[in-house]
């Protein structure tokens, strides 16, 4: 009888304390209303704007530290079509929400990496078939993706086989480029012919970075997978974090020691020609009447960038090269100016669209230590609007306050005196050595 009282006394206190605490499962959800809170007004307006801004800006606010990056990149992107793809987590589907924010990738990795190559695998079935080879041109990677046939889901995946097909094209890369490969997983077990084990250490050897996005949980194989290969991996929340993980992959990694040894790259600049009648060009043996001349070989190819089948030369164009640059001296983020702290300025200086007012309560108090919607470089110390801020780090990728101010400067590369000594308006002669621009 003692028993059961002393059972029945522990049964009491654990319905108490789950009573307090809250049951097991509620704390799984994160509570996102209880985030938003009202202004002194009563207004929640100006909070959900506040959040609205702090996701523009989420993006771009990355490491803009000046380092050596390897803008001569080839990529490989692994789908994963098993069944699992068909769960609706993610909507409308697993598979159709990978295929768009594919697609989405392709568009934006070309456009920030132009003079870079493409490949795409999907694996099914225990097996790993190759949609595209190595391009550089993206119209041929969205064709296969929406190709239907080309992304039919069956079975289990094999994360072995497309790691092994990708890395037998990858070494034959030059060790001037860098070597990725890029995972969308999303099922939790892999059907695999041998040892994995195996192949991280080969990919290891070959120095090729390997990164996984996660859609279903985290797996312990594909974590220490990109640990051992230096690449990144995550799991994704809800479809804006899904998209927020693959456009991570799009900036060029840093260059690593093997790939510092590399110091000059042969490049050929080819000239567009349309002929009247016309000729097979040698990438994809199709008649046309228009192309690209290598200067090399003198063979005709279709697109660039790209390598000259018969020679092997790296083609590409000056606009690419000049569109890869902004990589290595990137724009500084922007400085998010409070109330506080705001000047007078009452309008952006790219857009010149006003900035919001000061909000007061209906007591008369400021709030003072919310964000006064501007946004400053450090450099010119000048002031933009989040859209401005957002368009200058992820399109221009040029500051529009630093380069007025420099093209001031070019055409009054002085200021005249009045009745004073002739100023000395000799500018500053610079020479390019190896190791970079010395000013004398």
């Amino acid at each position: 009888m003692a028993n059961l009282e002393d059972q029945i006394d522990v049964d009491d206190e654990a319905q108490i304390n789950n009573q307090q605490n809250g049951y097991s499962w509620e704390g799984e959800y994160g509570r996102s209303w209880e985030v938003l809170q009202e202004d002194p007004d009563g207004s929640l307006k100006t909070i959900v704007e506040i959040q609205k801004n702090r996701g523009k800006r989420k993006r771009q606010l990355r490491d803009t530290s000046i380092i050596q990056r390897g803008i001569l990149r080839h990529l490989y992107l692994i789908l994963d079509l098993s069944e699992v793809m068909l769960e609706k987590d993610l909507r409308p589907s697993r598979l159709e929400l990978t295929l768009s924010y594919a697609e989405q990738f392709i568009i934006e990795y070309f456009d920030q990496n132009p003079i870079s190559q493409l490949g795409i695998i999907v694996t099914r079935d225990g097996l790993a078939d190759k949609l595209t080879d190595l391009s550089g041109n993206p119209m041929d990677h969205i064709r296969a993706l929406k190709s239907k046939k080309n992304t039919d889901t069956e079975g289990e995946p094999s994360l072995q086989n497309a790691l092994e097909l990708a890395r037998s094209t990858l070494i034959h890369v030059p060790a001037h480029g860098s070597r990725e490969i890029l995972v969308i997983f999303g099922s939790l077990t892999t059907c695999d012919p041998g040892d994995i084990n195996e192949t991280i250490d080969r990919l290891v050897k070959d120095n090729i970075r390997v990164s996984i996005v996660g859609l279903a949980a985290e797996v312990k194989i594909c974590k220490y997978m990109c640990q051992k290969t230096k690449g990144t991996y995550g799991v994704v929340l809800n479809e804006a974090h899904f998209k927020d993980l693959l456009f991570e992959i799009v900036p060029p990694p840093p260059v690593t020691y093997d790939q510092y040894k590399a110091e000059l790259v042969m490049m050929g600049f080819p000239t567009r020609v349309d002929h009247q009648t016309p000729s097979y060009c040698s990438c994809h043996g199709k008649s046309s009447l228009g192309g690209y001349i290598c200067p090399r070989c003198q063979s005709k190819i279709c697109d660039l960038p790209s390598e000259c089948d018969v020679c092997g030369l790296t083609l590409v164009s000056s606009p690419h090269l000049a569109r890869s640059y902004h990589h290595l001296f990137p724009v500084h983020n922007f400085h998010e100016i409070l109330w506080s702290s705001a000047p007078k300025t009452t309008e952006c200086f790219a857009c010149l669209l006003p900035f919001p007012p000061l909000i007061t309560s209906s007591a008369g108090q400021q709030s003072l230590e919310t964000s006064s919607g501007r946004f400053r470089c450090l450099t010119c110390q000048n002031d933009f609007c989040i859209d401005c801020d957002v368009f200058t780090h992820d399109v221009l990728h040029n500051c529009p306050g630093c380069m007025a101010t420099s093209n001031r400067r070019q055409n009054n590369p002085f200021k005249p005196s009045d009745n004073k000594a002739e100023s000395n308006t000799q500018g500053a002669k610079s020479s390019i050595s190896q190791n970079g621009i010395n000013k004398n």
